[in-house]
């Protein structure tokens, strides 16, 4: 049971102790006494302020796109979260039978996938003993919310996905950009060629220190709130140039430290902008399926295929892989088109 479950509890135990002030003869004593201390219907979820929900990782139902949880059914929930005005957990199992089992347990108020058929509900589950909740959910749901919230996904997904100034790929001859001195004595920490910083950069914002993408990723290196928060950014300072350079030149090593692993420095890197993009979870699922296939798994060219598999179920689902689907096309483009801008740079400047 939930810890939220005791602040109602003690609630409940506070409102009784107010009742037996009561006269003996108060005709609500003895439904006070029978109210069960583990109900946990829309009332309390409204009073907790939390909405907890149970999920499986898919592009139809929930997964994590650079920052941003997207999937169906999720922004459905989300949507009827903000409805009753509460915020929303969600908790993603391993398969269904998990899911069941935790939700009979009491561990959320809903299971947020199609289970049940039924036309005037998404076709969650409902938990036992939320009749509120269950009206609630009837009564808000109307049957064209699918279509406009798939309509709205499709918007968020299709849109350009950083809001930008678009500078040329170089500022003269010989000069990348206004910031290559900031990319030089900062690539120092990682052991990097400044100019694939660069060649990074170029592709995360086109050199704009105030581009800002529809996730909320911020700056030239396009720095996430909560990963600024990790790395020491003030929320503040996200913008300023060479702050923001300097914390992705901190990610960037640890995200390196994190792959050691892979000992060709090249190979590493590939890996270390391919988990700076899409997760580092994601590409050890992938580096752990092209393993157990027979291939590389510090060759960046046998993990991109899988990265590329992770958006099927067959690959997504597999025991193997603990971060479950990834759109991986954008991974792999990301990478793809930074080492083509490197070697531009390479050829160009010195």
């Amino acid at each position: 049971m939930k810890l939220r479950y005791l602040s109602v509890g003690i609630l409940l135990l506070s409102l009784s102790c107010t009742q037996r002030q009561e006269p003996l003869s108060a005709p609500w004593e003895g439904e006070a006494d029978s109210i069960e201390s583990d109900a946990f219907d829309l009332f309390q979820i409204e009073q907790a302020g939390e909405m907890i929900g149970l999920t499986l990782s898919g592009p139809d139902t929930y997964y994590d796109f650079r920052g941003r949880h997207l999937g169906l059914h999720y922004l459905l929930c989300q949507e009827f979260a903000q409805h009753l005005g509460v915020k929303l957990r969600m908790e993603v199992c391993r398969d269904t039978a998990e899911l069941l089992q935790r939700l009979s347990a009491g561990d959320a108020d809903m299971a947020v996938i199609a289970i049940e058929a039924d036309s005037a509900s998404p076709g969650w589950k409902i938990g036992e003993g939320k009749p509120e909740l269950r009206e609630a959910l009837r009564s808000w749901y109307r049957p064209t919310m699918m279509a406009e919230m798939r309509e709205t996904e499709k918007r968020l997904l299709t849109q350009p996905r950083v809001s930008r100034r678009v500078y040329a790929p170089m500022l003269s001859k010989g000069v990348i950009s206004r910031y290559d001195k900031l990319f030089k004595y900062h690539s120092r920490s990682i052991g990097w060629d400044w100019r694939l910083m660069a060649a990074q950069c170029y592709q995360e914002s086109t050199f704009d220190p105030k581009a800002k993408s529809w996730a909320g990723a911020c700056g030239l290196m396009q720095i996430m709130p909560q990963t600024a928060n990790h790395l020491g950014l003030a929320q503040t300072d996200i913008f300023k140039p060479e702050q923001n350079i300097a914390a992705a030149a901190r990610y960037l090593k640890e995200l390196d430290r994190e792959l050691s692993i892979v000992r060709n420095r090249q190979e590493r890197q590939n890996l270390v902008l391919a988990a700076y993009n899409g997760g580092l979870h994601h590409i050890r699922d992938a580096m752990r399926l092209a393993e157990r296939d027979g291939r590389n798994p510090h060759l960046w060219s046998d993990v991109r295929s899988y990265v590329l598999r992770l958006s099927d179920p067959r690959f997504y689902s597999d025991s193997l892989v603990r971060s479950g689907y990834m759109r991986g096309q954008e991974t792999a483009e990301y990478v793809d088109n930074i080492k083509k801008r490197y070697e531009q740079y390479r050829r160009s400047v010195r």
